[in-house]
């Protein structure tokens, strides 16, 4: 088992995003099928839903771990429009995703959210590019970071083995407490074990799954190879 900062997960584990594309009971019959397959592989699986589903993914599933899709610095008063981290935690959440290319953050203002999130007990997955911001976020100590090329996300193209070698190492160097996502262009099950059978710790997808023509079928097969590629390595 990974403990970091007391965020707990176990490798391998996965992340699916749903961003803006499903939510309220089509978001829960999802993470409901997510949640038993989690159950049935023993894999802990991230979701970042909508804010407004936080609670309803947290008070009905067992075993995947709520993640919000973002979070705001601020501390409780002033800040209409923001997401306030105490809030997002009392909702349910466990974790906040942070930087996603969808949702940048510069580079003082992403270290300032890290900070907050460990103030009031949220675990971090922070989105990363290049290399070099693999290497300045490793600095900021999140519990988990998400090693993804931007022009790569949502292509069906993932990354090449040598970014995905080189960032493991990179944060392995900095600091080897934190775990590694390798994401973007994660497509069906085989891109999943490839990339477990590169080294990484885990990785996720959001279009590969919700643009399947069986989303349900897909979750299952990227989970089981997940599991596959991960026990191969580690027997």
């Amino acid at each position: 088992m990974y403990m970091y900062q007391g965020f707990k997960i176990n490798p391998p584990f996965f992340e699916v995003g749903p961003k803006a594309i499903i939510w309220g009971e089509e978001m829960l019959a999802l993470a409901k099928v997510i949640d038993k397959t989690a159950m049935k592989y023993d894999v802990d699986i991230i979701v970042t839903p909508q804010y407004t589903d936080i609670k309803l993914l947290a008070d009905n599933t067992e075993r995947i771990l709520v993640f919000a899709q973002h979070m705001d610095a601020l501390v409780p008063g002033r800040g209409l429009g923001s997401v306030l981290p105490e809030a997002v935690k009392a909702a349910g959440a466990v974790g906040v995703m942070l930087n996603h290319a969808e949702k940048p953050l510069d580079m003082e203002t992403l270290e300032k959210t890290i900070r907050r999130a460990d103030e009031v007990g949220l675990a971090t997955i922070v989105c990363a590019d290049t290399v070099e911001d693999v290497k300045r976020i490793a600095h900021m100590a999140p519990n988990l970071i998400v090693a993804e090329p931007t022009d790569l996300i949502g292509t069906g193209t993932t990354s090449d083995s040598n970014y995905v070698i080189e960032t493991i190492k990179t944060v392995r160097d900095i600091n080897p407490d934190i775990m590694v996502l390798q994401g973007a262009g994660i497509s069906n099950g085989q891109d999943v074990y490839n990339t477990i059978k590169l080294g990484a710790q885990a990785t996720g997808s959001t279009s590969g799954i919700l643009k399947a023509a069986d989303p349900y079928a897909m979750v299952e097969e990227m989970i089981y190879n997940l599991r596959k590629a991960w026990d191969e390595l580690h027997p």
